[in-house]
């Protein structure tokens, strides 16, 4: 009776290892689903197998393991001791430099402050405003476009066309 219960565990078992393994091999054969080479993996496993108390490489292991991705740094980092080593593969190399190609790059550049170029553009809208309104003081728009500006409110992009077309046709195109 043991028997038979331990050989219908065995057939379950093995159905089900048919089953599993005959999925795995479907989804290979498919097209359109194509199994991603991972090179970040494979040029970690060959630095640590060249030196395995790589503290830094060690630590990137973990974090490629636990995140499933690396920093820009990182991988530049990686780059750098892996081209140290004359075992790993030129192609492997070539790979994660790519991938490093593709990521964003983020620039720290210091902010520059834009108060004085604010200052200078509200000026400049400031002077044209005027010159129209001497010229017609009772411009509703412009009137609004001027209370605008002493409340120190930036003119938008259209506020600043039309500041610009009410210039052009009321004082430019009169004289």
């Amino acid at each position: 009776m043991q028997d038979t219960v331990n050989k219908e565990k065995g057939r379950r078992g093995g159905y089900a290892e048919f089953f599993y393994l005959s999925s795995h091999f479907i989804q290979m054969a498919l097209p359109g689903k194509k199994r991603k080479i991972d090179v970040i993996d494979k040029l970690l496993e060959a630095c640590y197998q060249h030196n395995k108390d790589a503290l830094f490489i060690m630590s990137l292991m973990h974090q490629y393991e636990e995140r499933g991705s690396l920093s820009r740094k990182q991988l530049e980092g990686l780059v750098l001791k892996a081209k140290k080593i004359e075992d790993i593969p030129v192609g492997w190399i070539a790979g994660v430099e790519a991938i490093i190609l593709k990521m964003p790059v983020r620039d720290k550049t210091p902010v520059e402050l834009t108060s004085n170029k604010q200052a200078e553009t509200g000026e400049k809208w400031d002077k044209l405003i005027q010159q129209v309104l001497e010229k017609y003081p009772q411009h509703k728009r412009l009137l609004f476009l001027k209370a605008q500006l002493t409340q120190r409110k930036m003119l938008s992009a259209s506020e600043q066309q039309e500041v610009e077309k009410f210039y052009q046709l009321l004082i430019v195109n009169k004289q």
